[in-house]
């Protein structure tokens, strides 16, 4: 069993994304993405017992690992996307990096965490529910 599946990310995830407060609801874009980043917090936010079971950092510059929940969450759900097209019930994107100085985020507990993606090359992945 992967551990996606023995940690029943599908529905986890999902359930993080259904939770992204939307002001936007009627506009023609749809819901807002939000990045790899900001679902690995999501998680960590609504399963706190998940995440500490899994065991990887969520992510972030100087954070000393290059398997973060962020980076695990976005591979998996490309290659989930990549094969299931839009029966996914996921969509994703990118946003490039270029002429961005930083991002940073703020963890479950509060804590800043800066994005390893700034300047490295690699566009940022994004992810929202894909629409009905």
């Amino acid at each position: 069993m992967s551990l996606w599946e023995e940690h029943d990310l599908s529905r986890k995830v999902l359930d993080v994304l259904r939770a992204v407060p939307t002001n936007t609801a009627s506009h023609h874009f749809g819901r807002p993405y939000i990045s790899s980043y900001q679902l690995a917090i999501g998680l960590q936010q609504l399963f706190p017992e998940t995440v500490s079971t899994i065991g990887k950092p969520v992510g972030g510059a100087r954070v000393g690992q290059h398997n973060s929940l962020a980076q695990y969450l976005a591979g998996e759900l490309s290659r989930q996307i990549r094969r299931q097209g839009t029966q996914h019930p996921v969509e994703g994107a990118f946003m490039g990096n270029q002429d961005i100085e930083e991002l940073r985020y703020r963890d479950a507990d509060g804590e800043p965490i800066t994005s390893s993606l700034t300047d490295s090359g690699f566009d940022l992945s994004l992810f929202r529910l894909r629409a009905q």
